[in-house]
C-alpha cells in the first residue's frame, strides 16, 4: 500500500513514496522513491531569524511539484511536517499559509518532542541486552533531538539547538553542550552501558563509508576514523572520493562532531544506525493509522 510524506528539514525538503504492508505489530516499510531538494532554509534562519523571498520562492517552487507528483502517484495516505528551520523562522507561518494556498498541501510545523517520537517508534532494534537503557539521537541541520527509553517506555526526551548547519556556520550557543552534558548526567549510571541508536543520513553516510560491511552497528574508533579522515579533505576531495552531493559533503563532518560529543559523554563504544529518519517513520505512523481505522 503506498503512502507519501514530506518532510522539510533545515538542510533539505524530502518528498518519499514508500510501500507499506504487514499487521499492526510487524510494520515493514520499502522505499519506493525519494525526491530529495536542498533547500537549506536553516542557512537563513539560523543567521537571520527568517526565510528570505528567494528560498520562499524555491520553497513553493518544491512544493508545487511535490504536489504534482503526489497527483500522479495517488497515495492511500499522506503528510507534510517541517522541523526546526521553520520552526525558529519567523515568517514560517506566511510561508505555510502560502503554501496551503498554491498546493493545498498542509504543513504541519512539528515540535522536536514529536520528531524525536516518530523516529523512535520506529527503530525496532535487537540489541543483545534489550534490557539496558536505550539513548536516541537524531541529528538534524538545526536541532538534535536526544530521548532516553528502557523496556519499550519512553523516560525522557529533549530537542537541543545544536545541528550540522548550526556548527557548519558556528551559529549555536556554545552552551548547549553543558546543557546537553547536564541533561545526560541523569543516567551516568547507565554509561558505557547502554543501547544506543543514530538516525539521520549523515550517520548512516558514515556507516556506508567507514563501518563494517552488512552491520548496523558503527564502533566510535571507526566515527572518529571518519571525522579525521573527513575534516582533512575539502569540500570537493569528500564529494569526488565519497561521491557525496554537496550539501552531504560540507555537513558530514559537523554531524560526525556531534554524535562523537554526545558518544564521549555517555562514554558508548558503539552506535546502531538502523537507516530509518522522520520520513520512513512518518510512513509508519499513516499505516498504523490506516490499520487502526479500518479495524474499527
Amino acid at each position: 500500500m503506498l503512502f507519501a510524506v514530506i518532510d522539510v528539514g533545515s538542510n533539505a525538503a524530502r518528498l518519499l513514496f514508500a510501500n507499506a504492508y504487514g499487521d499492526i505489530d510487524n510494520i515493514s516499510v520499502e522505499k519506493a522513491t525519494l525526491i530529495r531538494i536542498p533547500l537549506r532554509l536553516g542557512k537563513d534562519v539560523f543567521s537571520k531569524g527568517k526565510i528570505s523571498k528567494e528560498k520562499e520562492k524555491n520553497f513553493i517552487k518544491t512544493m508545487k511539484a511535490y504536489k504534482l507528483l503526489m497527483d500522479v502517484y495517488k497515495p492511500k495516505g499522506f503528510r507534510a511536517c517541517a522541523t526546526a528551520a521553520m520552526r525558529e523562522a519567523s515568517n514560517s507561518k506566511k510561508i505555510v499559509d502560502s503554501i496551503k494556498k498554491h498546493t493545498g498541501i498542509e504543513l504541519e510545523i512539528i515540535p522536536g518532542a514529536e520528531e524525536a517520537s516518530i523516529i523512535r517508534n520506529t527503530n525496532r532494534i535487537v540489541f543483545k541486552k534489550p534490557d539496558r537503557l536505550t539513548i536516541f539521537i537524531d541529528v538534524g541541520g538545526g536541532s538534535t533531538e536526544i530521548s532516553a527509553q528502557k523496556n519499550g517506555e519512553l523516560i525522557k526526551l529533549k530537542s537541543f539547538m545544536i545541528g550540522t548547519i548550526r556548527l557548519l556556520n558556528d551559529e549555536y550557543d556554545k552552551n548547549v553542550w553543558t546543557e546537553i552534558n547536564e541533561w545526560l548526567l541523569e543516567f551516568k549510571t547507565d554509561f558505557n552501558k547502554m543501547n544506543v541508536v543514530g538516525s539521520g543520513g549523515n550517520i548512516n553516510k558514515i556507516n556506508k563509508l567507514f563501518g563494517k560491511k552488512n552491520n548496523i552497528f558503527l564502533n566510535i574508533k571507526d566515527l572518529k576514523n571518519s571525522e579525521e579522515i573527513l575534516s582533512k579533505m575539502t569540500l570537493q576531495e569528500r564529494m569526488n572520493k565519497y561521491g557525496m552531493r554537496e550539501d552531504r559533503a560540507d555537513v558530514i563532518v559537523p554531524a560526525a562532531k556531534i554524535y562523537i560529543k554526545i558518544m564521549n559523554i555517555i562514554e558508548a563504544k558503539h552506535i546502531a544506525v538502523p537507516k530509518i529518519g522522520l520520513a520512513d517513520g512518518m510512513v509508519h505512523q499513516l499505516y498504523r493509522q490506516y490499520l487502526l481505522s479500518n479495524n474499527d
